[in-house]
């Protein structure tokens, strides 16, 4: 059986230690847009106006600690932006707010930035070349790669 390929990732949905916080993130810094509050548990936030993208909750881990290097989870979660501007936009708030980036790559079929929320949640920020400009090895298949990408030439395009 093979997934149809009209499914993708709808939301993500993190334990957090500190919904204040983690809404400051992803609210103030990404600009994802909060959708609903519950109290001081949980948060459902969105880019548009689907309902979510991002969940946060604290019913596990309030106060809790990120899981320790050599332990299984999450690795990252992935925000796709429409373009290199918007791409550079987040980059220049991220960078604003004093985040700092955990690597920055090309990819080939993408430009990715990572860094960590204020839980140690790995997060990627990246934009897709078009299909089109992807490369190919002789074969048809994806040459994707990992080189370093220009940060500050991607931040010069923020405004």
């Amino acid at each position: 059986m093979t997934a149809p390929a009209e499914a993708c990732v709808g939301h993500v949905h993190l334990k957090v230690s500190d919904l204040d916080g983690a809404i400051g993130f992803y609210s103030g810094v990404l600009g994802f847009a909060v959708k609903q509050r519950r109290g001081t548990e949980a948060a459902f936030l969105a880019a548009g106006s689907y309902h979510h993208h991002i969940g946060l909750n604290t019913w596990e881990s309030l106060g809790g600690t990120p899981p320790p290097p050599g332990h299984t989870g999450l690795f990252h979660s992935a925000f796709l932006y429409p373009d290199r501007k918007s791409l550079a936009q987040v980059l220049k708030r991220v960078l604003g707010a004093g985040y700092a980036l955990t690597g920055a790559s090309d990819h080939g079929v993408s430009e990715a930035l990572y860094l960590n929320d204020p839980d140690g949640n790995g997060v990627e920020l990246y934009r897709d070349r078009p299909e089109a400009d992807w490369p190919l090895e002789a074969d048809g298949s994806l040459a994707m790669v990992s080189k370093r990408l220009d940060v500050p030439a991607l931040l010069a395009e923020a405004d």
